[in-house]
């Protein structure tokens, strides 16, 4: 009717600027009925899966970032920069340091935290903040200086969730850490060791890998240091709960994956390891207009079953749809269950191999040479597609 004024387009609230947030603000935005209020601790995205290369200098920080704002023009959603302290859905309400904030529907995408040992301050992370990779760098260019060295590359899980490790990044690391050293003609001087507390590393990417990996450590001459639970860390190693040590100058380590501390004090369902309890909608247990993404979110599957940045992203969309679904009065709904699988393209230093896993089936393939400039290239088509300047490839 004339004077009347328009219906006000429901608000929706993504928490988090990784891979997950991104994606749900984007395809949101995309239906043309909604309000999305995107909010991210960062000014941008940072490229994880491109990170393993700047500590060995192989690429620069700033590479590895997609500016948010840039994201949000591109697409036209709101970009809040906060830090999110609470949540309460019950009332609706997200606390941030400088603001609070309502919603019709609220998607949790902030990622998780990390297990804290026991002098973990001794050890640096390459799936920690981004500015971690830096510091990685410097802790590398002085040990270069000094001509030889120690050093210990490891990655940790969580008992609590099997899903909670990152375990690719840390060969990743090694790997470039390897092919820097032999490059420098300095290869000779260090002692490398990779070590883990479970018996096989790498055993949720399939057989096949878990003895690529394993013969690829061999022939590079890493020492192995697998099957002892870590009791904690010092200043100069590993200490180990059979109270052996692994020393090293320098220690590079993934803890196991830990829930968010922004859930502690919310009135949100979680699981033993504190990620968020969903249904194979996303949808969070006990809600109706509250969704769980990526690695906040506690998922179900095989034992094998981890968290990705590309299941993530299936998550967000499948969220995305579902809302929209919602909002039509439909019963439709997508899962991610079917979905889940692991997609790596491990970089070698010097080439990479693409390891595949999903409910069927589990292989690997070996990409000399060529494998590495195909990650680097993927790095500049998320940075083009995030922004807009080219379509995305239906499937990546």
């Amino acid at each position: 009717m004339a004077g009347e004024a328009p219906l006000q387009k429901k608000h929706v609230v993504v928490l988090g600027g990784g891979f997950a947030g991104v994606q749900a603000a984007i395809g949101l935005q995309k239906q043309g009925n909604f309000a999305v209020t995107l909010v991210s601790d960062r000014d941008y995205l940072y490229l994880f899966p491109t990170s393993i290369w700047i500590p060995v200098r192989k690429a620069p920080f700033e590479k590895s970032q997609v500016s948010l704002k840039e994201i949000s023009n591109a697409h036209g959603f709101s970009l809040v920069i906060d830090i999110v302290r609470d949540i309460q859905a019950s009332s609706g309400k997200v606390t941030c340091n400088a603001r609070e904030l309502s919603y019709d529907y609220l998607l949790l995408a902030m990622g998780a935290e990390r297990i804290s040992h026991p002098g973990i301050e001794h050890t640096l992370s390459i799936c920690g903040k981004p500015e971690v990779s830096l510091a990685i760098r410097d802790r590398l260019d002085e040990l270069v200086a000094a001509g030889h060295g120690s050093i210990a590359v490891g990655f940790g899980g969580n008992p609590h969730d099997q899903s909670a490790v990152r375990g690719g990044p840390a060969f990743e690391l090694m790997f470039n850490i390897h092919a820097m050293l032999k490059r420098r003609g300095l290869r000779e001087n260090f002692t490398l060791t990779f070590f883990a507390p479970m018996e096989k590393p790498g055993e949720r990417m399939g057989a096949t890998a878990l003895k690529m990996v394993d013969q690829l450590l061999a022939r590079l001459n890493i020492g192995k240091r697998f099957g002892k639970k870590i009791r904690a860390f010092d200043s100069r190693g590993v200490l180990f709960e059979d109270q052996s040590r692994l020393d090293a100058d320098l220690v590079l380590f993934i803890p196991g994956g830990a829930g968010h501390s922004a859930l502690k004090e919310s009135d949100l369902p979680l699981n033993d390891a504190g990620f968020v309890r969903i249904d194979d909608h996303g949808l969070v247990e006990g809600t109706r207009n509250v969704y769980a993404v990526g690695d906040i979110a506690a998922l179900d599957g095989p034992a094998w079953r981890a968290k990705q940045g590309h299941v993530a992203e299936v998550m967000a969309r499948n969220a995305v749809y579902n809302i929209v679904m919602h909002e039509r009065g439909k019963t439709e709904r997508r899962g991610y269950r079917d979905h889940l699988s692991i997609i790596c393209l491990m970089d070698t230093g010097d080439g990479a191999a693409l390891v595949y896993r999903d409910q069927a089936r589990a292989f690997v393939i070996p990409l000399p040479l060529v494998g590495h400039w195909m990650k680097k290239g993927w790095g500049a088509y998320a940075r083009w597609t995030k922004t807009g300047r080219m379509p995305r490839i239906p499937g990546l």
